[in-house]
């Protein structure tokens, strides 16, 4: 028993990230040496699933625990972290379309992208709009089987306000040791990531065909580098902008441990548990981020505005469709507003595309291919828009506490130093 708890001690001293990596490394040598090992794969499914599952709870407990204490408010911070969400989104559409003029691409479809074209997609922003509306005033109860986070912070606020007026001190301390229960029960379930990520890494290599993805090699480079600008040119400038001090430390913080997590499990709402430890490790304030983030998971779309807009645009030059500056931009509006409205799961900002495309004329049949090259490409773009989007949710509620902080005139915390990472790493 001793010896277990040796191992148990080394493997949980071990830096997460050390571990992750040596989690990558491992599942892609499985996947080329062992590709028809499917059972490895079998790991990922788990951690993923674990991480969707106890999500939609922990929002719910997180929320109401927070805001039913007496000392509970949503004060400024929370509307400049939404002003953050919505600003990047829309830089977001317009770098993509400034980039998709510069480096203009055309795609070559797949008669298999036709398979999913019966699959449902919004018609315009009106229905976009219709169902977030009703996404809001969901059942309770099915918010929470379905993953729904709208409808879940909904309900939770208007819950943990009436707590707040209604309960007692004991009413009050239940609802918080239930919220550091469930939070106990994530750090648990995250201590797996590196076997997560291992089945996850060998999934992608033994089943994603690399001839596939070179057939749309230059596509890929326009929308990951895309993203990339915005990650570490746009979002930081906003950053600095806002606490006039270098923002790497903070942006590098987030893409190491949030957004690594977010590029393997490709979904936004599976990295929530993610983002609420990592705003815990920061020092954040529970009754804001419990909000913020899992409304960020929803609306904070920078990789889903890219995507929307490059491959709009993509299938317009490949038509020889005549796009003109004015109509560019009236995409780029239209496609940071749709992607607001996009699924936080994986591929839910694919199929915005044929809304968008509409706006040139191109019929459904055509767009839908193009949604199919979607996913055909989504090993990657989807990969690195839900590590966009997940780590930009951190960035953003940590850079509205500390605009507070500083007006407050507390120290920020200095995230170069070595000493701190190692810590947080643990």
């Amino acid at each position: 028993m001793s010896l277990i708890k040796k191992v148990l001690k080394k493997y949980t001293d071990t830096g997460l990230i050390i571990r992750i990596i040596i989690g990558i490394v491992i599942g892609a040598g499985l996947g080329v040496l062992l590709p028809g090992a499917q059972w490895i794969s079998a790991a990922g499914k788990l951690f993923v699933g674990a991480l969707k599952a106890i999500a939609p709870v922990l929002v719910a407990v997180l929320v109401m625990g927070s805001l039913c204490q007496k000392s509970a408010k949503l004060d400024r911070r929370f509307g400049l972290v939404i002003f953050f969400y919505l600003l990047s989104t829309l830089l977001a559409s317009v770098a993509a379309v400034i980039a998709s003029f510069i480096f203009p691409q055309t795609i070559a479809l797949s008669s298999t992208a036709s398979d999913i074209s019966q699959t449902s997609v919004p018609k315009g922003i009106g229905e976009i709009i219709e169902t977030l509306l009703g996404s809001i005033i969901d059942n309770p109860i099915s918010a929470l089987s379905e993953g729904n986070y709208l409808g879940i912070l909904f309900w939770a606020v208007i819950i943990g306000l009436a707590l707040k007026k209604v309960a007692g001190e004991a009413t009050q301390s239940v609802m918080l040791n239930l919220s550091d229960a469930i939070t106990e029960v994530v750090r648990g379930i995250i201590q797996f990531a590196p076997f997560g990520i291992l089945g996850l890494v060998f999934t992608t290599v033994s089943e994603s065909g690399i001839d596939a993805l070179l057939t749309y090699g230059k596509l890929i480079l326009l929308l990951v580098g895309t993203m990339l600008f915005l990650a570490l040119v746009i979002n930081p400038i906003i950053v600095a902008v806002a606490l006039r001090r270098n923002p790497y430390p903070l942006v590098f913080r987030c893409i190491r441990e949030s957004g690594v997590t977010a590029f393997f499990t490709r979904s936004s709402a599976a990295n929530i548990p993610v983002n609420l430890g990592l705003c815990e490790k920061l020092g954040l304030d529970r009754d804001m981020y419990a909000v913020s983030i899992p409304l960020g998971a929803t609306i904070n779309m920078d990789g889903a505005a890219v995507t929307i807009t490059v491959m709009s645009l993509a299938a317009a030059n490949t038509f020889g469709v005549s796009v003109t500056l004015p109509s560019a931009l009236v995409l780029a509006f239209l496609s940071a507003l749709a992607a607001c409205g996009s699924s936080g799961v994986t591929g839910g900002s694919l199929l915005l595309i044929p809304m968008a495309c509409s706006l040139f004329g191109i019929p459904d049949e055509i767009s839908m291919q193009v949604v199919g090259v979607g996913f055909i490409i989504g090993v990657i773009q989807d990969s690195m828009e839900t590590a966009l989007n997940s780590s930009g949710d951190v960035l953003f509620t940590a850079t509205a506490e500390f605009v507070q902080w500083k007006k407050q005139g507390k120290a920020l915390p200095d995230f170069s130093k070595k000493a701190e990472e190692r810590k947080s790493d643990k």
